[in-house]
């Protein structure tokens, strides 16, 4: 019966307060698909520049969600960089129910392509 409990309320953290679903990772990361980087012509998600999507019930806002994006550069001198943070940035806050969205911008680890990038990305990356 313990036990029960205990996943009740693991379930019950993927819902808001009002009992409207927060957004889950995936559906932000999905969100984030179409983010391309211009050079390139490859979305920042198959590339393995989105490292993590943290979400959060809003203390603020019940029923509303915080969401943080750890994500990356293709080098720190990207001349897209701004860009891409700002079309990252809209598509999660334009997600239903999230509240705020914030990029972190992170560096470590640093990206290599060989290791981060989709299969999709790598082939058209020609990295096989």
């Amino acid at each position: 019966m313990e036990e029960e409990k205990k996943t009740e309320k693991t379930s019950d953290a993927s819902t808001t307060g009002t009992g409207d679903p927060l957004p889950t990772r995936d559906q932000l990361f999905q969100a984030l698909m179409p983010v391309q980087d211009p050079e390139i012509h490859i979305g920042i998600v198959d590339l393995g520049l989105i490292y993590d999507v943290e979400v959060s019930e809003s203390k603020d806002k019940p029923g509303q969600a915080n969401v943080v994006v750890k994500m990356t550069l293709t080098t720190p001198a990207c001349p897209y960089g701004e860009m891409l943070i700002a079309q990252a940035q809209k598509a999660v806050s334009d997600f239903p129910n999230v509240n705020d969205a914030k990029i972190d911008l992170v560096w470590e680890p640093p990206w290599d392509p060989r290791e981060m990038a989709s299969d999709f990305a790598k082939d058209q990356l020609g990295i096989w």
